[in-house]
């Protein structure tokens, strides 16, 4: 039996989209400990998840009070990269000293711990970064990452790629290097020249997507795994007034990482309460109801199953987060995204290329849009089925998950024993 050490931001976002590879992980006779905020392992305990060969313990408190804090008094959260750098010295001290607790003999770090994936490399220990998005990584055809440009070929596309994605680069760089690098001196690491470094510094990538979210790539590095989405909800009771007869639903949520997406809810009320659909809005970690428009046939909860919600809905309204697009595109609903920050414009330029879906930008989000974004989409509902059809179950990705983990134990022979925190 070998050991593997998982560490995550303390993000739903980012754990739960792990949890079927973690389990086959386990399945196979490994054992997992799983690095992540307090509130999420207790609640992966509380839903069976954890116990046996899977194991979690809570990330220093530090890093979940940074989290915890990252909106200022006006509620406007600032998601960027300098928020995730702020974190990452905590993130090198706190894997060393989950490497010295657990004594594992492969690491798994998500992409955006960057202190953790800076620490992993000294511990002599292979190693794997992964990606719970698209890969932002350049490629032939490949767009610059971030811009949610469509695709072009031909050698005036070739071109456009090549200039935007030094643009990207430089402007990532600048954003990025300069934080990142303290931490790599900080570890006895050499500074990174280039942003674009970062990706082929581990052993392996793994990418938590997979066609029609991530573009066809014919130049893919050796060490990087396309494995698939993992789709996944902590269990939960099915409400019994989802199952009442009545118009199709549409599902309206709200990002579970504060990003201030509280305009997304009220509107979507403004824009369907006369529409023949019934409306379920998830808040997750947005605002507290009682701020929302009211209207007939809406329901505003903190928390609904998605799956269940995704089985009887027209359509799904979202800031194309990751996790939720994941979930509609598999289960053959399209997609009207609205993207905020973060990786959403690019999630969201997938999603219009697949044809699952529409793009709203947040700019330009109000009542009279949203509405006709709605009914575009489910007017793609024929589509969206094609291509659900086309995507491998669940279980799939995770056996893939899986074997692209189990290969770090072939790199395990001839490294350095694993280190602990620096002086």
């Amino acid at each position: 039996m070998s050991t593997f050490l998982v560490y995550t931001p303390p993000a739903a976002g980012h754990v739960f989209p792990l949890v079927p590879g973690l389990r086959a992980l386990a399945a196979r006779g490994h054992r997992v400990h799983l690095r992540t905020s307090p509130e999420l392992a207790a609640q992966l305990t509380a839903a069976g998840i954890i116990g046996g060969r899977l194991e979690a313990s809570a990330v220093d408190p530090r890093i979940s009070a940074h989290v915890a804090a990252s909106h200022d008094p006006g509620g406007r959260h600032v998601d960027e990269l300098s928020d995730l750098l702020a974190r990452s010295a905590w993130e090198a001290q706190d894997l060393h000293a989950a490497v010295a607790t657990v004594r594992p003999d492969a690491l798994l770090v998500d992409a955006n711990t960057y202190g953790a994936a800076t620490a992993a490399q000294t511990t002599g220990l292979p190693w794997a970064t992964v990606v719970p998005s698209v890969l932002p990584y350049p490629g032939a055809g490949i767009p610059p990452y971030g811009m949610g440009l469509r695709p072009r070929t031909g050698p005036w596309g070739a071109l456009r790629d090549a200039v935007l994605w030094k643009v990207v680069e430089k402007a990532f760089g600048k954003a990025l290097l300069p934080g990142l690098n303290d931490v790599r001196r900080a570890e006895g690491l050499p500074a990174l020249r280039s942003p674009l470094e970062y990706v082929p510094g581990a052993d392996r990538v793994l990418v938590l997507t997979g066609e029609p979210l991530e573009y066809p790539r014919t130049d893919l590095p050796a060490h990087v795994r396309i494995v698939g989405g993992q789709p996944w909800d902590p269990p939960a009771d099915e409400p019994a007034w989802l199952a009442e007869p009545g118009e199709p639903w549409v599902l309206v949520t709200c990002s579970t990482h504060y990003q201030g997406d509280e305009a997304l809810a009220a509107t979507a009320i403004e824009a369907l309460r006369d529409e023949p659909v019934r409306v379920v809005v998830t808040l997750a970690g947005a605002y507290d109801s009682a701020t929302l428009p009211q209207a007939p046939r809406v329901r505003v909860e903190r928390f609904v199953p998605h799956a269940a919600v995704l089985a009887r809905a027209a359509a799904v309204v979202c800031p194309s987060g990751m996790g939720i697009v994941t979930k509609a595109v598999a289960a053959g609903v399209p997609v009207v995204a609205v993207p905020f920050g973060r990786d959403q414009p690019e999630v969201a330029r997938r999603v219009a290329q697949a044809g699952t879906g529409v793009v709203l930008p947040a700019r330009r989000l109000d009542a009279a849009r949203l509405r006709r974004a709605v009914r575009s989409a489910i007017a793609l509902r024929d589509r969206a089925r094609a291509v659900a059809a086309t995507i491998p179950p669940g279980d799939a990705a995770a056996a893939r998950f899986a074997d692209a983990a189990g290969e770090l134990l072939g790199l395990r022979a001839g490294r350095s024993a694993p280190s602990t925190c620096p002086a």
